[in-house]
């Protein structure tokens, strides 16, 4: 297990290159179960949770070899229909396996899944869903048990939009008999990027970003070469990173398209944002203005951006309003930023952030992905050394993030905890 050692109050420059999404290339690596010959995945990011999701597909037959963020599978000879618990149990977006192994094998068992701690997840959509196209599911010792000698299309109302829900649902849809309409679909990216790569596979989707997904069943699905869209989530959090150390930075390959609701709450904040040959991004500190947010989902601003707002926010002029309306428990680093000088309260669903002059460097501990980004904002900004443990969180969700930082002129150093 490693920590960071990190030496703040450094200004930042240079240029940084954003990886492929995490939160699309998994469910694409999971899409390829359905596809009768080898894909090609470019962009693949390299972190431990992609690893994850290729040792489970490996563990059911599938090979593959993966280097240089080129990922080459082929899932078309499956041995296996089992999701084992010791690999699920790691990751949410492991439950991506159940839609199309029911739809192509007729059967599935899949463990539960684990992953952030940051608030009850059920999956009770995606089964619900997979029932109205005719699957019959038992949850047996922690598994769920699902078999379907042919799924057939169906309306699908979720009560709430659920992005792994949704991907589920469209995988399952694309081999079952006749037409499958999702209403109240997840409007993602991500989403629109799964059914973009299903779509080269020979699927028949359309209205993917929109609240209504209609796919139409098709016998098989092929091969192909598909790159993943860039990390909206990782632009993010490089803007965060350049305003709280008053810095100027360019960001490489940001996905602009798809952060309006990021980009206006830093400009919001104060930042200067300059928009170069339409996919570079220049942030540089001048003002440090205090920001209400609220999260919602796409297109509304992202709970995966709310902890690194909130670290960044502790040092406005001034006092933000915080509101998370999608997890009930994802205000773990607050506890840990106060350590560091920052002056939050947390009222319900709401942390009320008070700007201070400066924070300073302490130990810290990560709970989960991206309070692990908000802890290394802080210290980046932070007077003094800070040390933040527990960086395994970190390594699921940020490609080399350490590395990146230095070539920026970070003081960040990867040590044995």
């Amino acid at each position: 297990m490693d920590k960071f050692s990190i030496e703040g109050s450094k200004t930042l420059h240079g240029s940084v290159d954003i990886s492929g999404s995490k939160n699309a290339a998994l469910p694409i690596i999971a899409a390829t179960i359905l596809c009768n010959k080898p894909c090609t995945i470019n962009n693949v990011p390299d972190l431990a949770d992609i690893v994850t999701m290729l040792k489970l597909l490996e563990n059911m037959g599938c090979q593959y070899s993966f280097s240089n963020n080129s990922l080459k599978i082929d899932c078309s000879k499956l041995q296996s229909t089992k999701a084992e618990y010791d690999l699920v149990r790691k990751m949410r977006a492991s439950i991506l396996v159940l839609g199309p192994l029911v739809t192509k094998y007729s059967q599935a068992i899949v463990s539960l899944p684990g992953g952030c701690a940051i608030g009850v997840r059920p999956v009770n959509l995606h089964i619900d869903a997979l029932k109205a196209m005719g699957a019959k599911i038992n949850i047996e010792q922690g598994y769920v048990h699902a078999n379907a000698k042919k799924l057939k299309g169906a309306e699908i109302y979720f009560d709430t939009p659920t992005v792994t829900g949704t991907e589920n649902i469209i995988m399952a849809a694309t081999l079952a008999d006749g037409k499958t309409t999702i209403y109240n679909a997840a409007k993602e990216p991500e989403v629109v990027d799964l059914a973009n790569f299903l779509n080269k596979c020979g699927a028949k989707i359309s209205g993917a970003g929109s609240s209504t997904i209609e796919i139409i069943g098709v016998d098989t699905l092929k091969g192909s070469e598909y790159e993943v869209m860039p990390d909206r989530i990782e632009a993010g959090t490089f803007m965060c990173i350049a305003h709280a150390t008053r810095s100027s930075i360019t960001i490489n390959n940001a996905p602009l398209y798809c952060m309006h609701s990021i980009i206006d709450k830093i400009q919001e904040a104060g930042a200067d944002i300059h928009i170069k040959n339409d996919n570079t991004v220049v942030v540089s500190h001048s003002k440090f203005l205090p920001v209400d947010i609220k999260t919602f989902v796409y297109p509304g601003f992202p709970t995966d951006m709310q902890a690194q707002f909130t670290a960044m926010l502790t040092l406005a002029q001034g006092t933000s309003i915080i509101e998370e309306t999608i997890f009930e428990n994802r205000f773990q680093h607050v506890a840990e930023l106060n350590r560091m000088g920052a002056n939050i309260t947390i009222s319900g669903n709401k942390a009320i952030v008070n700007g201070v002059k400066v924070l300073y460097g302490a130990p810290v501990m990560a709970t989960d992905l991206r309070a692990s980004a908000s802890l290394v904002i802080a210290a980046l900004a932070a007077e003094n050394t800070t040390e933040v443990l527990r960086i395994y969180h970190l390594d699921r969700g940020y490609e080399f993030l350490d590395k990146k930082l230095q070539k920026l002129g970070a003081k960040i150093k990867r040590l044995p905890q």
